[in-house]
């Protein structure tokens, strides 16, 4: 896969998850992606102080980014 695929991908699978993060009263922007394999992101809203937020981007975004772009290897919050 190409950059640009992955990134294309990546945001594919943001757009999956977004409407549970919504939900909630949070969301998620994309940040970068680095070496094609390190992916930050922003929780935002709600699931800035969310106590499970480090569950929410392990089990949900992570496993959701690998299934659209399995060449990523990890995905890391950044916070505000």
């Amino acid at each position: 896969m190409t950059t640009e695929e992955i990134r294309l991908n990546v945001e594919k699978a943001l757009e999956e998850i977004r409407p549970f993060l919504q939900s909630d009263g949070g969301d998620i922007s994309l940040l970068s992606i680095e070496d094609d394999k390190i992916v930050k992101v922003q929780l935002q809203g709600a699931c800035v102080g969310c106590s499970v937020n480090q569950m929410t981007l392990k089990s949900g975004v992570e496993l959701t980014i690998k299934k659209w772009a399995p060449q990523i290897e990890q995905v890391i919050n950044i916070e505000n």
